[in-house]
C-alpha cells in the first residue's frame, strides 16, 4: 500500500484578495457616511470619478502588458487605491486632477514597478502627493466647518464646481482645514487656546472633522477583528502620535497642540487602519511593523509641526515605505537552526 503525504496548508480559510479588499471597502463605510452627513455629497462624486478612473486604467495598462485582465481587475485593488485617494481629496477637487492623481497612482506608482505586489510605495498616496505638488492651489479649497457655514453645499454646487475649471461660489462654500487653520494662526504667534475657541473647532478637532475620523477608526478595528490587517502597525502609529505630540504638548501647550487633536485631525485614524497597513509596502516582520508604524507617527508629526504642509500623513507614509527593505533585513526573524546573527 502507497502511503499519501499531503502538504500543508491543511485547510483553506476562504481568503483572498478580492474577499480582503471587499472588506477594506465595507470598513470605509463608516467614515464615508459621516463625511456625508456632515458636508455633503461631494466626496461620493470624488469616489465615483476615482473608482472609475482607476478601473478604467488599470484596464488598459493589464491590456497593454497583456496580462489576465479579468483576474487582476477582480481583486479590487484598483477601487481601494481609488477609495483611498478620493478620501485624501477635497470634495471640491476639479475632475481632471482627480484623473491626473489616479493615472500617476496606477500607471507610475503601481503598474511601472509590475503591477499589484511589486509596488514599493503606496499607489493612492504616491498619486495624492503628486497632484498636492502639482496643483497646490486647487488642494487647498476645503468645504467649511458647518458650525461655521451652517449647512453643507448642495449636490449641484459640488457638481458645479468639480465639472468646471472656476466657479465663483467656491469662496463662499470653501474654508480652512482645523490643521491648516492650528498651523497658520500659530505662524501668526496666537496661542493654541486662542485658536481653539473658534467655532471650527469641535471637541476634539475640527469640527465634523473628528466624527469623521472615528468613524475610520471604527471601521479599522473592525479589520481588525476580522484579521484583514495586523494590530502592530494601527497601534504604532496612534501611539508613536500620541506620545510625540503629548511630550510637546506638555513642554508647551500654548504652541503644541493636544494629543487628541493630532489623533483626530487630519488622515491619521485613516491612515493607521487604512493605508500605513498596505501589505504590499509595508514591513512584513512582527518587529518591522512596529517601527515602521512608529515611523510614520513621528513623520507625520514633525511635517505638521515644522514641515510646509498642514497634514503630513502621506509623506510620511512614503518615506516610510522607502525604509522598509531597510527594516526588514533588520527585523528579520531567525529561522529554525540558524546560525550566526
Amino acid at each position: 500500500m502507497t502511503e499519501q503525504f499531503i502538504s500543508s496548508p491543511h485547510k483553506h480559510d476562504g481568503s483572498s484578495v478580492s474577499v480582503m479588499m471587499f472588506r477594506v471597502c465595507l470598513a470605509l463605510l463608516p467614515g464615508l457616511l459621516a463625511y456625508v452627513w456632515f458636508f455633503g455629497a461631494g466626496i461620493l462624486i470624488q469616489c465615483m470619478l476615482a473608482v472609475g478612473f482607476a478601473i478604467a486604467i488599470e484596464y488598459l495598462m493589464l491590456k497593454m502588458r497583456k496580462r489576465p485582465v479579468e483576474l487582476f481587475l477582480k481583486d479590487g485593488s484598483a477601487i481601494v487605491t481609488g477609495l483611498l485617494f478620493a478620501l485624501c481629496l477635497s470634495p471640491f477637487t476639479n475632475w481632471w486632477i482627480t484623473l491626473s492623481g489616479i493615472a500617476f497612482a496606477i500607471i507610475i506608482a503601481k503598474h511601472l514597478y509590475g503591477g499589484l505586489g511589486y509596488n514599493p510605495f503606496n499607489p493612492a498616496m504616491a498619486g495624492y502627493v503628486f497632484v498636492l505638488l502639482c496643483f497646490p492651489a486647487q488642494m487647498n479649497s476645503w468645504p467649511a466647518s458647518p458650525e461655521v457655514a451652517n449647512t453643507s453645499p448642495a449636490l449641484s454646487d459640488y457638481i458645479s464646481i468639480i465639472f468646471s475649471n472656476g466657479d465663483s461660489s467656491l469662496d463662499a462654500l470653501s474654508g480652512a482645514t482645523a490643521l491648516s487653520q492650528m498651523k497658520s494662526q500659530l505662524g501668526m504667534m496666537n496661542m493654541v487656546s486662542e485658536i481653539r475657541i473658534e467655532p471650527m473647532f469641535g471637541h476634539f478637532a475640527g469640527a465634523g472633522w473628528e466624527w469623521i475620523s472615528i468613524g475610520f477608526m471604527l471601521g479599522g478595528i473592525g479589520l481588525l477583528v476580522l484579521r484583514v490587517i495586523k494590530w502592530q502597525i494601527p497601534l504604532a502609529v496612534l501611539i508613536s502620535m500620541l506620545g510625540i505630540s503629548m511630550i510637546f504638548n506638555t513642554y508647551d501647550s500654548d504652541v503644541y497642540a493636544s494629543p487628541l487633536f493630532h489623533l483626530c485631525s487630519g488622515g491619521t485614524l485613516l491612515c493607521a487602519f487604512f493605508i500605513a497597513t498596505d501589505p504590499v509596502t509595508a514591513s512584513t516582520t512582527p518587529f518591522g511593523r512596529l517601527l515602521y508604524g512608529c515611523l510614520i507617527g513621528v513623520l507625520a508629526y514633525i511635517i505638521r509641526c515644522w514641515g510646509a504642509y498642514p497634514d503630513g500623513i502621506a509623506f510620511a507614509v512614503l518615506l516610510a515605505n522607502a525604509c522598509v527593505p531597510v527594516i526588514d533585513h533588520y527585523t528579520r526573524p531567525k529561522v529554525v537552526g540558524e546560525v550566526g546573527s
